[in-house]
C-alpha cells in the first residue's frame, strides 16, 4: 500500500523574545539618531505585523548588531546630565541669601511684596505690591501666592494656591529667591 501524502513545511511562528529584540534595536536606533520618529513608527507597526524573522530582519538589518556600547553611552550621559543638575541646584542653594523664618509665636500672616506696608518688603521689578503671604497654621509654615504676575516658587515648582514650606526650602518671589531658614 503506498500513501502519498503531503506535507507543507510552514515557518515556525514568530516568538516573543524575537519580536521584542527587534522592538529594542529599533527604539535604540531613535535613541541614537539612526532613524526619524516616522520611520520608528512605521517600522514598529510592520514588526507587530510581522509573521517570519526574516521580516523583522529587513526592519533592523540598517541599524547596529550590538547596541550594549550605545545603550551604556546613553545611560552615562543620562547619568552626568543628572548629577549637573543636583549638583547646580545644591550650589545655587547655598549661594541663595537667606530668608529667615519668623519666630513660630508670631502669629499674623507675614506679607511679602513691594508695597511699603509689607513685612517683608522687595523691591524688585519682578515682585509685585502684594506678592505672596507666610503663615504658620497647625505647626507648620504655609506659603501662599497672592495672584502674583511672575509667580512664586518653591524648590523651582510654581506655587497656585497655598503649600507647606519648611527649612531648607527655595523660594523665589518673581525672580528673587532665597533659602528659607530659622534663627
Amino acid at each position: 500500500m503506498t500513501s502519498s501524502f503531503e506535507f507543507s513545511t510552514y515557518p515556525a511562528r514568530l516568538s516573543d523574545a524575537e519580536r521584542d529584540k527587534a522592538l529594542q534595536a529599533l527604539r535604540d536606533g531613535v535613541a541614537v539618531g539612526r532613524l526619524s520618529h516616522d520611520t520608528f513608527v512605521r517600522r514598529m507597526e510592520l514588526a507587530l505585523a510581522a509573521r517570519r524573522s526574516d521580516e523583522l530582519a529587513v526592519l533592523v538589518a540598517d541599524l547596529p548588531r550590538d547596541n550594549r556600547f550605545s545603550r551604556m553611552v546613553l545611560g552615562s550621559v543620562e547619568a552626568v546630565s543628572g548629577f549637573t543638575v543636583r549638583l547646580r541646584r545644591a550650589w545655587q542653594a547655598e549661594r541663595l541669601p537667606k530668608l529667615l523664618l519668623p519666630h513660630p509665636e508670631h502669629t499674623h500672616p507675614l506679607r511679602i511684596g513691594r508695597d511699603p506696608a509689607s513685612g517683608l518688603r522687595l523691591n524688585h521689578e519682578t515682585v509685585s505690591r502684594v506678592h505672596a503671604e507666610l503663615s504658620r497654621r497647625g505647626g507648620m509654615w504655609i506659603l501662599r501666592d497672592l495672584g502674583s504676575t511672575n509667580g512664586t516658587t518653591v524648590n523651582g515648582r510654581r506655587v497656585t494656591g497655598s503649600v507647606v514650606v519648611r527649612e531648607g526650602d527655595q523660594v523665589s518671589f518673581g525672580r528673587m529667591a532665597f533659602r528659607l531658614a530659622t534663627a
